[in-house]
């Protein structure tokens, strides 16, 4: 009777010991249980799951002439897997389809794959013709969401921002995907996102211009690292004069260098020049709204003016090395004459909870109708989850690692020494207080005026 009773007793503490371990430590909760399970479940049931869910074919005829031979049928055939291979967040199979099949017909089937073989969710992606890869997520990855590890390498202007629901990371990559535009509510997260976008981009030798017409307070804390800031509309039209005489410079300098002389190399972009490269510069558009808003005539035409600059830098910069990132909390034609012209030029998007469904539809409805559809339903108790699109139609959830205001600005700080020389900027460089032994370094509430 002891005996049973510490065999109980021992049990008990086991599974509360591997509860614990699932709420704190999902990754080797996984690794100790999860895998395990699902594997074993993958393996016993993988050709009754596949015929359940319509995913397997006919047999062929030599198989159906030996069944007859031996007196049974033949049964349907799945098709061929590799052995599950466990990941960071689940496993992963490989697949060859058999005659007649298409990935959508297992796009199709994923959930029900999901609920069959016990998984949180279940991915499908085609590797080459003929072959797909299935993914199986073991737990909601987006829970807990902590930065890429130290191993994660990336080329210049290329970030890991957030965690997508399937395990990857999305990177932005400047370079494929040169202008971008967030939307999101108030505490939609948007503005966590973005820090992470700075802080990347502040250890990396580019020039990080921000306008912010709410008098500076959202980019601000950033001052420290920035080349320029503009934190009303008349600043951030002089501004916006300034960035496309630069843009028009690089043009003469690619047109000057890249076709002259006889071993002369040929470009059409800043990243081709042989040397004496321009310094990337990534334009941060904060509450794109408060840019636009016009009270009178003169400030219709002032915002028509600021769009059309906008747009011109959206639709050239790429090959200057000049790059935009529009945010705001909505975006929609009522912010003026050309707004839908410069969203077709942000081709990277990134949607949080909204209040609205224009907003949602206009970041992600020229994209795909159920990623617009995806985003009205972020819960609200989720901040940070967002909906991130491309111009290829491929949608996924995705959520950014938490960083405080403090950390980023912190990091800004300790980067001021990689703000690059660019002359044409300097008369919107914002004041920045010097150190000192009691206080941290704290940006002017205003920066220098021309």
């Amino acid at each position: 009777m002891a005996d049973a009773l510490w065999i109980l007793l021992l049990a008990l503490l086991v599974a509360a010991g591997l509860a614990v371990v699932r709420r704190r430590l999902p990754v080797l909760f996984w690794w100790l249980v999860g895998y395990p399970a699902v594997t074993l479940r993958v393996l016993t049931t993988y050709r009754a799951t596949m015929d359940a869910c319509g995913l397997t074919v006919p047999a062929s005829a030599m198989r159906r002439a030996t069944a007859r031979m031996v007196g049974r049928q033949a049964a349907p055939v799945p098709p061929r897997r590799s052995l599950p291979l466990p990941t960071g967040s689940g496993l992963v199979m490989r697949l060859r389809m058999a005659a007649g099949q298409a990935p959508e017909d297992f796009n199709a089937a994923a959930d029900r794959l999901r609920h069959a073989w016990g998984a949180h969710a279940v991915h499908v992606r085609p590797t080459k013709p003929g072959r797909l890869e299935l993914r199986l997520v073991g737990w909601d990855v987006l829970t807990d969401v902590r930065p890429p590890r130290r191993w994660l390498r990336t080329e210049p202007l290329t970030l890991p921002l957030a965690l997508r629901e399937d395990g990857h990371w999305h990177v932005r990559d400047f370079r494929t995907v040169p202008h971008e535009l967030i939307l999101g509510a108030t505490q939609s997260g948007k503005s966590v996102y973005l820090r992470n976008l700075l802080c990347g981009l502040a250890r990396q030798p580019v020039a990080l211009v921000g306008i912010d017409c709410k008098w500076g307070v959202e980019l601000a804390p950033f001052a420290a690292r920035l080349s320029a800031l503009a934190d009303t509309p008349d600043r951030a039209n002089d501004l916006l004069d300034v960035l496309v005489d630069e843009m028009e410079a690089r043009f003469r300098l690619i047109g000057m260098r890249g076709g002259t002389g006889p071993d002369a190399v040929l470009t059409s972009d800043v990243w081709g020049l042989p040397k004496a490269r321009p310094v990337p510069v990534v334009v941060v558009v904060d509450e794109v709204a408060e840019l636009f808003l016009a009270a009178s005539k003169d400030d219709e035409k002032r915002r028509d003016a600021m769009v059309t600059k906008l747009i011109r830098l959206a639709q050239l910069g790429r090959a200057a090395g000049i790059y935009l990132e529009v945010c705001g909390q909505r975006f929609g034609a009522e912010l003026g004459k050309g707004a839908t012209m410069l969203r077709a030029q942000l081709t990277g998007r990134v949607c949080h909870r909204v209040n609205d469904e224009t907003s949602a539809n206009m970041a992600l409805g020229d994209i795909a109708p159920e990623a617009a559809l995806a985003a009205t339903r972020i819960p609200a108790e989720r901040p940070g989850v967002a909906v991130v699109g491309d111009s290829s139609g491929g949608w996924s959830r995705v959520r950014s690692p938490h960083l405080t205001l403090e950390d980023a600005a912190a990091v800004c700080r300790d980067t001021s020494g990689l703000i690059p020389e660019l002359p044409r900027l300097e008369t919107f460089r914002p004041v920045v207080a010097q150190p000192s032994a009691a206080h941290a370094v704290q940006p002017s509430a205003r920066p220098v005026t021309g």
